[in-house]
């Protein structure tokens, strides 16, 4: 090829990457303002009240949590317990028993003295086979009810759960999560601050609980995580939750509610048929289906975001299993946006379709395959010697040192607003990784979303693979 063609294409190709860098970099800088807007907003509206008194009378509204368990034997009874305790009165534990292979089942019938009941069951239930309901013979057990089963998956036992439930709210979590014992006081309160707009949606910030010290499910001590991996997703999950999504809900077009962590409002949830069971991007392709479902509906409606640290996970620490991870979420971003793409600038949905879909699209499906590509033509360009060394360092640095300012203001603001981490060693250390981390994680997470694309191109069957888990430090 001709030397005149190639310096025309790569320059062609400059043009292209800096109008994209550009507008990241626009994007991320409004991003941060509208989460610190955000941020100071919440807190100002929660500084005075307590509706403590109010949530925890009688009169409070009904509200089901319901946990999917799945070969959770091990820590089960525990992590039940923990969500017994929490401070709030007019509540359900429904744990769905997805047909586990182990002993999960027995270890509740034995730990919580459960015995079956006779229930009717409507056959419309849109999930598998339910083959047993269980309650407690315990009055301090009264709150626990427990589905027994076939394996359909996490969306499919989350269906069973939404159907059975008779409360006003659903709350969708990981059965291993830990949930603050004020959790449900927040979550309430979020539904009922919107007097003029339906609250459908109430999402919150994730913690990472690796290395934090657990006692009879309650955090005694929050602690940097020893693993390298996970201190760079402690990184990560500050940057997204603190400022991404605490963003997005300032202009309330959050599109994901974390499936760890997120609560419904069950009259709409229902309405939309519950979750997809297609997908392995549940969690997002619902609040998809929910919003649109209000847009087509012409009812004014609110997805709401708490930032208060309420739910810590404990986060892969094995390279295999957190590539696996991300390969799934790269693949239920394609089929969500793929099975919405008539949103794609449709001014019906408004900020939807205009800002929040397009967004997705270019910057969090579309950026890491352009990032991949770009990498490759680069080396071709090399090869062919016609890179230009002055514009590629010169946007190499420029990116590495914007991706670095970004990082340290979250953790700044995270120092600011909640300071989880006061000691002076761990902040270093965050400051560290996030130096680091353009180097050694953003290049992991760009080849796991590639290869999770590809697997979806390609048709390569993949599920959601194994997601095995170490278990919290005992306090």
């Amino acid at each position: 090829m001709d030397n005149g063609i190639l310096n025309i294409l790569f320059e062609y190709l400059n043009i292209v990457f800096m109008v994209f860098s550009g507008t990241l970099f626009t994007l991320y800088l409004v991003m941060a303002y509208l989460a610190t807007r955000n941020s100071i907003h919440y807190k100002h509206k929660n500084s005075f009240g307590d509706l403590s008194k109010t949530m925890a009378s009688p009169m409070a509204p009904t509200i089901t949590i319901i946990a999917p368990a799945f070969n959770e034997g091990l820590t089960i009874v525990e992590n039940v317990r923990s969500l017994l305790s929490l401070q709030y009165v007019n509540y359900e534990v429904m744990v769905v028993n997805d047909g586990s292979k182990d002993d999960t089942l027995q270890k509740l019938i034995e730990g919580y003295d459960l015995e079956k009941i006779d229930k009717s069951i409507d056959p419309n239930i849109k999930s598998k086979q339910i083959r047993g309901i269980y309650n407690s013979t315990q009055r301090s057990f009264s709150k626990l009810t427990v589905v027994d089963k076939l394996n359909g998956g996490k969306s499919d036992a989350l269906n069973a759960g939404i159907y059975l439930s008779e409360s006003k709210y659903v709350g969708c979590i990981d059965v291993d999560c830990l949930i603050q014992p004020d959790s449900l006081l927040h979550v309430v309160k979020s539904f009922y601050q919107h007097s003029e707009k339906r609250v459908i949606a109430v999402g919150g910030v994730i913690r990472v609980a690796n290395s934090c010290k657990i006692s009879g499910g309650t955090l005694e001590e929050i602690r940097m995580p020893k693993n390298w991996l996970a201190k760079f997703q402690l990184l990560e999950y500050t940057r997204s939750f603190l400022l991404g999504r605490m963003a997005w809900g300032r202009i309330d077009s959050l599109l994901i509610i974390s499936g760890a962590f997120g609560f419904f409002d069950r009259e709409i949830a229902l309405a939309v048929g519950g979750y997809d069971t297609n997908t392995v991007g549940e969690d997002m392709e619902i609040i998809f289906r929910m919003r649109r479902y209000m847009h087509d509906i012409d009812m004014p409606y609110h997805v709401a975001y708490i930032p208060d640290p309420l739910c810590w996970t404990e986060v892969p620490e094995s390279l295999k299993i957190f590539m696996n991870q991300r390969d799934r979420w790269s693949r239920g971003n394609l089929e969500t946006l793929r099975t919405h793409k008539d949103m794609f600038f449709n001014p019906k949905y408004g900020r939807l379709g205009m800002l929040s879909y397009p967004y997705w699209f270019f910057y969090e499906w579309l950026a890491p395959i352009l990032e991949f590509l770009g990498l490759i033509a680069v080396l071709v360009f090399f090869y062919l010697g016609v890179l230009n060394w002055d514009f590629f360092i010169a946007i190499t640095v420029t990116i590495y040192c914007f991706s670095i300012m970004f990082s340290f203001y979250a953790i700044l603001w995270e120092v600011y607003s909640y300071n989880q981490y006061p000691k002076t060693r761990d902040i270093l250390t965050l400051m560290l990784f996030a130096i680091l981390e353009p180097i050694f994680f953003h290049p992991i997470i760009v080849w796991s979303s590639v290869r999770g694309n590809y697997k979806k191109l390609f048709k390569i069957k993949s599920g959601w693979g194994s997601q095995v888990r170490k278990g919290f430090a005992k306090a």
